[in-house]
């Protein structure tokens, strides 16, 4: 019975976590969607109503949505453009880390990547992620060109996702990945996804009451 109870209580955690990333992803979907429509009707491609190619219109409104989040992505300041890149690269490499793991326990190998072992031991992606955060983050302690920090951001993001896609294992010493307790990797996860958004967000508020604010007073 008391197993029993264990188990329904993990489905029960399991479905809570996997709905609020369902969740996650569907808003930030939405939100994109919701910018590409707002791209579609200020350019110059011709409205589903206006026309009866709506798949060439749809296709010139996706370009024009492209063009338009490069050049934003070219004159965001730099700091915010790191942001940006840390946050890209941790929700890549977390789902692309997850995913992959997923698929590797029923086969041993998926394209290039396996589980890899050395001598009896296990190496757990969290040891490359370290590496990776560890690497970018004393680069850009060490380094004096600040135009190299969106790239390092997207190194540190990386194994910022391949991290604590583990960090359940890390606080249970134990391998704990597809248990109960390795729900907590994918909360934890999730928790630093809101937090950098909420950051970039931050910057930009602050950003742009500087402009107001402050405009034309000497720094």
């Amino acid at each position: 019975m008391g197993l029993r109870r264990r188990r329904r209580g993990f489905a029960a955690v399991e479905r809570k976590t996997i709905a609020l990333g369902v969740a996650a992803y569907a808003v930030t979907a939405a939100a994109l969607l919701a910018e590409f429509g707002r791209v579609w009707r200020r350019g110059s491609a011709p409205l589903p109503g206006e026309t009866d190619r709506v798949l060439d219109a749809a296709g010139q409104a996706a370009g024009e949505a492209v063009a338009v989040a490069v050049e934003g992505y070219r004159e965001m300041p730099r700091r915010e453009n790191a942001l940006f890149n840390l946050l890209a690269s941790f929700v890549t490499s977390f789902s692309l880390a997850r995913g992959i793991t997923y698929l590797l326990r029923s086969r041993r190998r998926l394209g290039p990547f396996r589980s890899l072992r050395i001598g009896e031991r296990h190496i757990h992606h969290f040891v490359p992620g370290i590496l990776l955060a560890f690497g970018s983050g004393a680069t850009a302690i060490l380094t004096d060109n600040e135009h190299i920090e969106p790239r390092l951001a997207l190194v540190f993001g990386t194994g910022m996702g391949m991290t604590l896609d583990e960090s359940a294992l890390l606080l249970e010493l134990d391998d704990v990945y597809w248990t109960r307790e390795g729900v907590l990797s994918v909360q934890i996860t999730l928790a630093a996804m809101a937090l950098i958004s909420a950051t970039i967000l931050g910057a930009r508020l602050v950003r742009r009451g500087e402009e107001v604010v402050l405009e034309g007073t000497p720094a």
